[in-house]
């Protein structure tokens, strides 16, 4: 019985280009209480792979957290399959606003101590009790409201190339750090100001939700289904789009275009601009707004020192890794001294 992934991502990209089927990216989440995380998480692996599904896909005893590329002829089969996982069934698939074959090119579901890492170590906060869910209409009604607070959960380098009008974007690295800062920012409005939140796909604002009314805040709610579920409702019912720029991805893609404005700039030479790019130099790998020209002058890398190290025989590059783990507790995405134009 396979249990984990055997193919290279190179390996996997010539497989889906051989196969020329068109292949959907798909992302969903569900919090509950999960016994044996990893029975389940090897109860997956086993189903998953038999649908070609390919994924980042994180298990825990407080629940599920998906983001997945599927064979669209296989879309049923895998939606069935989920509806018969008790806690799965109906779950809320978020369809990605722009497909892209290549997405994810390996299947890997990892056990984790939480499916959204928080920091948090309070056996008094409960995870489901969560705030209210609005849908895209609702949301926008609620937004334009002055008693309403609009605070986005997500880190610095997603909101910098998108985000909803008028809406609090912590400088923060990482979910954990947002929990404290936004609390004690707002501490003088738990009780007479709305509290609305989004996120990517909705998994962090159900968590923050949850935290934020077991410290007190009275009326809080969030977008139903995250910046995605949004786009698709206003699509759908031809709503007004309230948010302008791109939305971050933690796929291969990085972003989808939601509106055609860009907001930010290159962090190398001050242009506008809204792609990131992660530094050629592998033992640096940092996450970086790069425009089409420094990427020609860098050479996809962030900085001189990276460029000449990039430069170097694959040898002496693979010394200069050893010990390294590309994470944020060493390279922190999108801030170096090297990025003249980061804020």
């Amino acid at each position: 019985m396979q249990l984990y992934n055997k193919l290279s991502a190179d390996e996997r990209a010539k497989l889906i280009d051989e196969a020329g089927e068109k292949r959907l990216t798909i992302s969903f989440y569900q919090y509950h209480k999960i016994g044996n995380p990893q029975i389940f998480r090897d109860t997956l692996f086993v189903a998953w792979n038999e649908l070609d599904v390919l994924s980042r896909t994180y298990v825990s005893n407080e629940g599920v957290n998906a983001q997945l590329s599927i064979p669209a002829a296989k879309f049923k089969e895998f939606k069935v399959h989920l509806d018969t996982i008790s806690f799965l069934d109906g779950v809320r698939l978020n369809i990605a606003i722009e497909q892209d074959n290549k997405s994810f090119l390996k299947l890997k579901i990892k056990v984790r101590d939480k499916i959204v890492s928080d920091g948090l170590n309070d056996d008094t906060f409960d995870a489901t009790n969560i705030g209210i869910h609005l849908k895209a209409q609702e949301f926008n009604d609620m937004i334009t409201q002055e008693n309403t607070i609009l605070v986005d959960m997500r880190n610095h380098y997603e909101s910098e190339i998108g985000h909803f009008e008028g809406a609090i974007t912590p400088d923060v690295d990482t979910f954990r750090d947002s929990l404290d800062i936004i609390e004690e920012d707002l501490k003088e409005h738990k009780e007479d100001k709305n509290l609305v939140m989004y996120c990517t796909g909705g998994i962090r604002c159900e968590k923050a939700s949850a935290y934020y009314k077991h410290k007190g805040f009275k009326n809080v709610f969030q977008l139903e289904g995250g910046i995605i579920e949004y786009v698709r409702q206003v699509k759908e019912q031809e709503l007004d789009n309230k948010f302008k720029g791109k939305n971050f991805v933690f796929d291969e893609r990085r972003s989808e275009r939601v509106s055609d404005h860009v907001i930010s700039l290159c962090h190398q030479c001050g242009e506008v601009c809204d792609d990131h790019t992660n530094c050629a130099n592998q033992s640096c790998h940092l996450l970086f707004i790069q425009c089409e020209k420094c990427k020609a002058k860098m050479n996809d890398c962030c900085s001189d020192e990276c460029e000449e190290i990039n430069e170097l025989p694959e040898e002496i590059k693979k010394e200069l890794r050893k010990g390294k783990n590309d994470s944020n507790k060493i390279f922190k995405k999108g801030r170096s001294e090297a990025l003249k134009f980061k804020d």
